[in-house]
């Protein structure tokens, strides 16, 4: 990424909680118009990384800058918005109130039918936010986070509570908004949501950035393919093919894993001319983070025991 296009930065950022290390030296970097996906184990310091760029805590070493300037800066801050995993909100105000007062906390706001369009709750404007279900209170919290114009949007775990319509549409506003020049952080426990979103990931584990790319990048961490097919040929045929780790069958169709999918594919058209219902996968995105983990946490194992 240029370095033009950088917003915000943790420098090789250290924060200690007494004996606890938090962070260990992380570097991490924000641009506009893409969408960063931090993905971590819990504690591994994805909550801590966003707790300095939001200016909520100071780092022990390094440093973090947000527009240039102190995190902790009124004018830096007031061009970002947040979408916290958990808010208390004054539950006897509308929506429409909420949207209004949280407007008037910036000098150049979005207008709130705006607000509202982008997070698909125009319909619920009149309502008390008490009255609303989880997923609906999420909706409105978004909206309430894109009030100020946001050039960086913090959203942390953002789809909980939703139903699959409601989150598609939350996924269109957020592709809409990087489209038009917004940076937004995303943590999620939904890799699928990373994988959907993201222009890139960073995988945080004990503090550091153990794996940064695209999503294909961190994809290519897994050798293994899946083949799906319909075929005459037995099991233990296959299986001994090789390049083919494990086949297994479920309802008349065989699943095959194997490190060299072309060569298994060229063999099963050339084995079986019945071949039928076909298809080749990648590893997904939560295969890619369970190697990588997995890696990090050998490798200080092997470390640890040098």
């Amino acid at each position: 990424m240029n370095n033009d296009t950088c917003i915000a930065r943790l420098d090789h950022v250290g924060k200690r909680y007494g004996n606890l290390v938090a962070l260990d030296g992380i570097d991490l970097s924000i641009h506009r118009g893409e969408l960063l996906a931090l993905l971590g184990p819990n504690g591994a310091g994805k909550s801590t990384s966003i707790g300095l760029l939001l200016g909520l805590i100071r780092a022990d070493s390094g440093t973090a800058s947000l527009f240039g300037r102190d995190p902790q800066d009124i004018d830096a801050r007031r061009r970002i918005g947040v979408m916290l995993q958990s808010a208390s909100l004054p539950p006897t105000l509308k929506v429409r109130e909420l949207l209004t007062l949280t407007a008037s906390y910036y000098p150049e706001p979005r207008p709130v039918p705006e607000s509202a369009a982008l997070a698909g709750i125009v319909d619920l404007l009149g309502r008390k936010y008490s009255d609303l279900s989880g997923g609906q209170q999420r909706r409105v919290q978004f909206a309430m986070a894109l009030a100020g114009r946001p050039e960086i949007l913090f959203l942390d775990e953002p789809t909980v509570g939703m139903d699959i319509t409601a989150r598609q549409a939350l996924w269109t506003a957020i592709r809409t908004l990087v489209a038009g020049g917004c940076a937004v952080v995303l943590t999620t426990h939904y890799l699928e949501e990373a994988e959907a979103l993201a222009d890139r990931v960073c995988v945080i584990a004990k503090g550091k950035v153990i794996s940064e790319g695209t999503v294909d990048a961190l994809r290519a961490h897994v050798a293994v393919r899946r083949i799906r097919c319909v075929t005459t040929i037995p099991m233990d045929i296959i299986a001994q093919w090789p390049g083919v780790t494990s086949v297994d069958t479920h309802q008349g169709r065989l699943t095959i894993a194997t490190t060299l999918a072309e060569g298994v594919v060229r063999r099963l058209l050339e084995a079986d001319p019945t071949l039928s219902e076909l298809e080749v996968q990648r590893a997904g995105l939560a295969e890619a983070f369970t190697e990588i983990t997995r890696e990090s946490e050998a490798g200080d194992v092997a470390r640890e025991a040098a």
